[in-house]
């Protein structure tokens, strides 16, 4: 059911946002000596590019010292930069927003090593449209350079980009400026349906096979991996975990806003083209150009964004659900227990569905708690008005979050009603089978009866033969053995035996705790006295009770009716 290598691991939330006062630094960890001693000031000051030289290339340390080489290896942003693939050219796929609301010089653009000043100088001195509100930039094949490039440019944290690159779900704003602008980065984890492939390994790639017992190749296979896709039904899809990774920069300065948008190496995640072509297409609709021509707030820009994991959650959402319909269909005609293990699979993938469906919806209240500073210089009607527009669609997703919740919450309890009814099919088919083992029970005592009553007929017999096959005196006269003899020995022996067979079995007959030892039963004819005497006492004084009771009865009786007789003699006239 589920893909068993680990295509991600559990992400590290600790290491999410921007307020953590030590990024990627665990409680064990030590701190940087050199940067407690450092006396460059916490904050550099803002480079204007013209000849810094690049100062791009000593990003992030160039603008946040505080991230130290160890902090920026741990957070995958060093390997990031340095170990890129430089055989594919990093692709940045763009659409611009013009103040209109209309999405024009939709393009891509290729960023290869030795195009990497080229590309520097163009967004360092870059010269935007003045009717430009929105530029969203797709990032394919994101290369060290250009991940440096963009994050000096814009200043952006370098959270952005070890959330992004380590899968861990946040929402943060930063760099607020009152009346200018402010940077806000969603990076969220939905679940979305992908066409399942054959050849991917079983184990994780960095797992030595050689060196792997069979006692862990079975744990490999049975752990539940809720991080791993989760294949269902029988047209090789499966449910696998995407992530939506957008750093929106937000401002007025004529400039225009910027969105960027990564996406990783996974070929399960969501492509920059297709997130790219979708964006152009909700362009094209009549009720997003509406919202764009009336409201200049380019949140509505990133709303598109998290509509796109909303459809993804239904899909995937209504594919599970016929697959659990298959599988209850599988389950009516037989109780495979192979069904069982993938019922517990789904269920633990359902639990883990529940909290990314819950960060879901808080990163919708986020956005919508999350107001622009930019729009502080707009008219108050003008604000108003996009403010409720804001309230409105947040609010409709949050609806729509709120249905796929119940969704959820509906196939869970489904799930448990199959799950339920694999287990009352096992004990039904168990009591069957224990009524079976019963009835051959039955009948193996009819044939011991059988067998019991046959030794009945020949044991006199053989006790007759054995009585005449003594070798005594009275029947053979050879022999110094008597009668009297044999008695004298059985007989002492049969009640020694008796004897101490009741004294195994008189825990059953004397229930208390003198007679829990052995040696205390051993004087069961005592206790067997002592208890008949007890009871014909009890009897004894149980019946004169009744008696003594009767005679009082009795006597009141008389009285009644001797007093009643008086008083009919004194009414006479």
């Amino acid at each position: 059911m589920t893909e068993s290598r680990y295509t991600r691991p559990p992400p590290p939330h600790r290491h999410a946002g921007p307020s953590a006062p030590w990024p990627w630094i665990d409680i064990h960890d030590e701190v940087d000596a050199n940067q407690l001693e450092s006396p460059l000031p916490p904050i550099p000051p803002l480079c204007d590019h013209n000849d810094c030289g690049g100062c791009w290339k000593g990003y992030p340390q160039s603008r946040f010292p505080n991230w130290t080489p160890g902090q920026v290896l741990r957070s995958g942003i060093a390997e990031a930069v340095h170990d890129y693939d430089t055989t594919d050219p990093c692709i940045i796929h763009y659409v611009n927003v013009d103040t209109g609301g209309f999405f024009t010089d939709a393009d891509k653009h290729f960023v290869r090593e030795g195009d990497v000043d080229v590309f520097w100088n163009e967004i360092a001195h870059e010269t935007r449209p003045s009717n430009l509100r929105v530029r969203a930039l797709f990032i394919q094949n994101l290369s060290g350079p250009v991940l440096q490039m963009l994050g000096a440019k814009y200043n952006i944290e370098p959270f952005f980009f070890s959330s992004s690159l380590s899968s861990i779900p946040s929402r943060f704003q930063e760099e607020v400026r009152p009346g200018k602008g402010d940077h806000i980065t969603i990076t969220l984890s939905f679940i979305r349906t992908v066409r399942a492939t054959s050849s991917k390994p079983l184990f994780p790639s960095n797992h030595n096979l050689s060196s792997t017992s069979s006692t862990d190749l079975i744990s490999l296979e049975q752990m539940i991996n809720t991080q791993a896709p989760l294949r269902i039904g029988e047209d090789m899809h499966m449910l696998a975990l995407d992530l939506l990774s957008v750093h929106l920069i937000r401002r007025n300065d004529g400039l225009g806003s910027t969105i960027i948008s990564y996406h990783g190496h996974d070929e399960n995640a969501t492509s920059a083209p297709y997130l790219h072509e979708r964006l152009r297409f909700a362009g094209q609709s009549v009720y997003w150009q509406s919202i764009f021509q009336k409201s200049p707030d380019p949140t509505f820009v990133l709303l598109t964004f998290i509509w796109h994991a909303m459809y993804a959650w239904d899909e995937a959402l209504e594919k599970l659900y016929g697959h659990i319909c298959w599988m209850e269909s599988q389950i009516m005609r037989s109780s495979d227990m192979d069904l069982t293990r993938d019922l517990h699979t789904i269920q633990a993938h359902l639990l883990h569905y529940s909290s990314l469906l819950e960060d879901f919806r808080k990163s919708v209240v986020f956005v919508n708690d999350t107001l622009n500073p930019a729009m502080d210089s707009l008219p108050n009607d003008e604000r108003l008005l996009s403010r409720k527009l804001l309230e409105k669609e947040c609010n409709n997703l949050l609806i729509e979050v709120e249905r796929l919740e119940k969704s959820r919450t509906m196939q869970e309890r489904r799930l448990k009603n199959v799950m339920n009814l694999v287990f009352s099919t096992v004990n039904i088919l168990d009591s069957k089978r224990m009524q079976d083992l019963t009835e051959a029970a039955v009948r193996d005592s009819a044939a011991m009866k059988q067998i019991a009553y046959l030794s009945m007929i020949f044991l006199p017999a053989s006790f007759v033969a054995g009585v005449f096959g003594m070798n005594v005196k009275e029947l053979s006269a050879q022999t110094l053995g008597t009668l009297p003899h044999y008695f004298a020995a059985a007989f002492p022996l049969t009640a020694v035996t008796v004897w101490i067979v009741i004294a195994f079995q008189s825990k059953h007959l004397f229930k208390n705790r003198e007679t829990s030892s052995f040696w205390a039963r051993l004087a069961w004819p005592i206790l067997m006295f002592q208890s008949l005497f007890s009871k014909s006492k009890k009897t004894r004084t149980s019946l004169s009770s009744v008696n003594v009771l009767n005679q009082w009865n009795t006597n009141q009786q008389r009285r009644r009716r001797s007093t009643a007789a008086a008083g009919a003699i004194y009414e006479l006239p």
